[in-house]
């Protein structure tokens, strides 16, 4: 019974609860409303509006990684978020160096 107790509790921890997964749906619906308001009514100017919008998806971004994803940076979640971290990294790099290669190969070919 101790085994069973041990692998509910590790399960637990694995996914999130209803709670956090209701906290996070709410706070996504937020984070997409307030944006798609603010661009819909024209309330803002657009040099307040676009930085609002970029400030609304990083925090969702954030939203989504802790409250779906549940990387933290608690002991049982560290492995998983450096994972993330690196992998980010890589496809962040393999990208940028992609779109700056072929600029370079373009600025060349100009000439």
């Amino acid at each position: 019974m101790s085994s069973h107790s041990s692998s509910a509790n590790a399960h637990d921890v694995d996914h999130g609860s209803v709670r956090s997964y209701l906290i996070g749906f709410v706070l996504s619906v937020v984070l997409t409303a307030l944006p798609f308001w603010a661009i819909m009514t024209g309330q803002f100017e657009k040099s307040t509006a676009i930085p609002l919008v970029v400030i609304m998806a990083v925090i969702q971004v954030v939203v989504h990684l802790k409250y779906f994803l549940h990387l933290d940076f608690t002991p049982a979640g560290k492995a998983n978020t450096f994972a993330f971290l690196f992998t980010a990294l890589i496809i962040v790099m393999v990208v940028g160096l992609s779109v700056w290669i072929i600029y370079s190969a373009n600025a060349m070919m100009m000439y």
